[in-house]
């Protein structure tokens, strides 16, 4: 990233994967916030923004920061979810629109449905299934409404070796279990934090330095695909090569419908990142390139790596 003038990249939500990846990259021209410097739940979130920022000059503002617990987003969560992921987008994006700063803001595959075979398209209908995925459209609309120089990236499937996610939950088990049963008809691209980080940076980069700025929404996850079955039967595999310590001896494929929960997932979470290859010549690596980093770095990390 170019430091010129050791501009700083305000960074929301810092204590998340994307968050956490995007701090360690920009190093000492990042301006990181976790929640409870910049909480985007707070009223006064805008006042906390502009004390935390003060006098010092800023390049670009990245919200990493929402609310993604899906399922409690059917219940108690609505309100939270709706007013972090969308009314608070609206109000940082006015701020940023104010200040002339460009935005980054990250949204999700739960924007669709999950119909079709098709990758979607950044010009297909949305159509959310849950209220989740309801409050991210929602969000994207205000960004945009707001009249700012703003880049919308859809993603999916986020894990890295640290947070709780997918990835970590998979690592925890397959040392708890002799089996795990992990639904195989829904289909998306697990992507790696670090190398959505690295896209982030590069696009944005890339957009600054271009005579218009592009705003929009852009679609930006790993490459090829893959089901939740076939993650874990990659965990599992390179895992074991690390891990004596492993305890599961067998991985089972079912159906989403034998794994009920209050919020509805989408069969069909593959998104086309083409526009983003065009416009802004970003492209990620392969998801099993992702998982493999991961692995490693998780084994090195805790001491376990042979």
């Amino acid at each position: 990233m170019n430091n010129e003038m050791k501009k700083k990249y305000i960074i929301l939500g810092s204590n998340g994967q994307l968050g956490r990846a995007l701090a360690g990259q920009l190093g000492d021209i990042a301006l990181a916030f976790n929640r409870e410097k910049v909480n985007l739940s707070a009223p006064d979130f805008i006042e906390q923004l502009s004390r935390a920022v003060g006098d010092l000059p800023c390049a670009a503002v990245i919200n990493a920061a929402a609310y993604t617990q899906v399922d409690m987003a059917e219940g108690e969560g609505r309100d939270e979810a709706f007013h972090v992921n969308s009314g608070a987008v609206g109000e940082l994006a006015k701020w940023c629109a104010q200040r002339k700063l460009p935005l980054v803001h990250i949204s999700t595959d739960y924007v669709f449905d999950g119909s079709g075979e098709r990758p979607w398209r950044e010009d297909d209908k949305t159509s959310p299934l849950n209220n989740y995925g309801k409050s991210k459209v929602d969000g994207e609309q205000a960004a945009l409404a707001a009249g700012g120089n703003v880049l919308i990236f859809r993603t999916s499937w986020v894990f890295d070796e640290i947070g709780k996610n997918f990835f970590t939950t998979i690592i925890r088990l397959l040392h708890e279990k002799t089996s795990l049963s992990v639904i195989a008809d829904q289909y998306g691209a697990p992507t790696y934090a670090d190398d959505l980080s690295t896209a982030v940076i590069a696009a944005l980069e890339a957009a600054m330095r271009l005579p218009e700025f592009p705003s929009g929404v852009y679609h930006l996850c790993a490459a090829g695909k893959t089901s939740w079955y076939g993650f874990t039967k990659m965990i599992f595999t390179l895992a074991s090569k690390q891990d004596s310590s492993i305890i599961c001896r067998e991985i089972n494929s079912i159906p989403a419908t034998q794994y009920p929960l209050p919020a509805k997932r989408p069969y069909n979470s593959r998104l086309n990142c083409s526009k983003a290859a065009k416009l802004l010549g970003v492209d990620m690596p392969a998801w099993e390139d992702g998982v493999t980093k991961a692995i490693r770095k998780y084994y090195e990390d805790s001491g376990l790596s042979h």
